[in-house]
């Protein structure tokens, strides 16, 4: 299992000659824009890609691996959430985003429009603008806590009235990216509610799941109600919690007798993309207890990074008008500099930093227009270099005030 100093040991220099994209901006920047982690993945997960490497299995994705990795994903959500899913009801699909457009294109109206909370996972938008969808974005509601941390919530009456215009499908998010936000049952529950009420559909993106802190809960939407089951496609993947994006092993998960045939009939070309070496990893990763405590460890460090990215921000950057969302799950921190120098400029926030921090971020505005003024910060780094691209970005405030 990986040591916290084994982890903090990892240089930027050995970052970039992994040529992975976040590591290769050209002016030597820190990368913090791309959401996967700079600690490779467990020993167990890189066995068993040998593994398969050497048995050869390179083709289309076959039927026992297939029902492996279905078997794999419904025992991961009854033990680890208490969700109970027929392994018939796991799809696989290349990625979290396929099984979006998936949800878009097969449940839902031609032209409908897509109801997106804001600030949104970038792609939820290109995708939705790519498909030709109309894009109703509701803001969150954001409130200040005891801590002067910022908290987003949703907005029920605008979610209820983008039904009432048309919209047909809504994108939660849950831990949510980019604020860090985990709903609570009763936050689920009013949703659910709401999106019964207009017979609307609701895609749940949980592939955060696994990377929550503080021993807060993650309640998977579809498990709330039987209405939210009847009403409810499910996006998920062991990517995010065991850095596998590049695999492409995503799962589409439905959740009633209806959808679970529907897609069976029209999807063949959305699991067409599941690649053997991802699923191959996944079924490792949600069943070796190996894996299982190579993740508890990461999450800890995680946390730690966690926890001293806020205490920086509290004790150093508010004096400068930054501001940060609490932080419940991902490994995702949220900044406002709205109140801050660097705020309305015809640059964006991010386009400055990268220039004057030399730390790459990822721009608000890309999450919709609730994010302008706001970056994006990957903190999935070694903790040394984390604190080098907090240290500069205050240096770069100081500097432009």
């Amino acid at each position: 299992m990986p040591r916290f100093a084994d982890l903090d040991a990892i240089t930027e220099e050995q970052l970039r000659a992994t040529g992975a994209t976040k590591w290769v901006h050209p002016d030597r920047a820190i990368g913090a824009f791309i959401a996967e982690m700079d600690f490779g993945t467990a020993p167990e997960i890189t066995a068993s890609l040998v593994r398969e490497v050497r048995r050869g299995r390179f083709g289309y994705l076959p039927q026992d691996l297939a029902e492996s990795l279905g078997e794999a994903v419904a025992q991961w959500q009854a033990k680890r959430y208490g969700w109970q899913v027929d392994p018939a009801d796991v799809h696989p699909v290349a990625d979290v985003i396929t099984a979006f457009r998936a949800a878009i294109e097969r449940f839902t109206t031609p032209g409908s429009p897509v109801i997106i909370p804001t600030p949104a996972y970038m792609p939820f938008l290109r995708m939705a603008r790519s498909l030709d969808r109309p894009i109703i974005e509701i803001p969150m509601l954001t409130e200040v806590n005891e801590q002067g941390h910022l908290v987003y919530t949703h907005d029920l009456d605008g979610i209820r009235q983008a039904f009432g215009a048309g919209g047909e499908i809504l994108v939660v998010c849950n831990p949510h990216n980019p604020t860090g936000r985990i709903l609570t049952h009763e936050e689920l529950t009013d949703l659910a509610a709401v999106v019964t009420a207009a017979n609307g559909r609701v895609f749940a993106d949980e592939i955060w799941a696994p990377l929550i802190y503080d021993q807060s809960p993650h309640i998977p939407y579809a498990s709330v109600s039987p209405a939210a089951a009847q009403h409810t496609i499910t996006g998920s993947a062991a990517s995010k919690a065991f850095n596998l994006p590049g695999l492409k092993c995503g799962q589409l998960i439905t959740a009633n007798l209806t959808d679970r045939n529907h897609f069976n009939a029209t999807g063949y070309f959305d699991r067409h993309g599941a690649a053997n070496l991802g699923a191959a990893a996944t079924v490792t990763a949600l069943t070796d207890p190996a894996a299982a405590a190579w993740l508890d460890d990461i999450v800890a460090y995680l946390q730690r990074n966690r926890d001293e990215l806020i205490r920086f921000v509290d004790e150093r950057l508010t004096r400068h008008g930054v501001r940060v969302t609490e932080i419940s799950g991902t490994y995702i921190a949220w900044l406002d500099f709205s109140q801050t120098v660097l705020a309305g400029q015809p640059t964006s926030v991010a386009r400055q930093l990268v220039k004057t921090a030399g730390v790459q971020l990822t721009e608000g505005a890309h999450c919709g227009e609730a994010g302008i003024d706001h970056t994006r910060l990957v903190m999935a780094m070694p903790h040394p270099i984390l604190q080098r691209a907090l240290d500069q970005i205050e240096k770069a405030l100081q500097r432009a005030e």
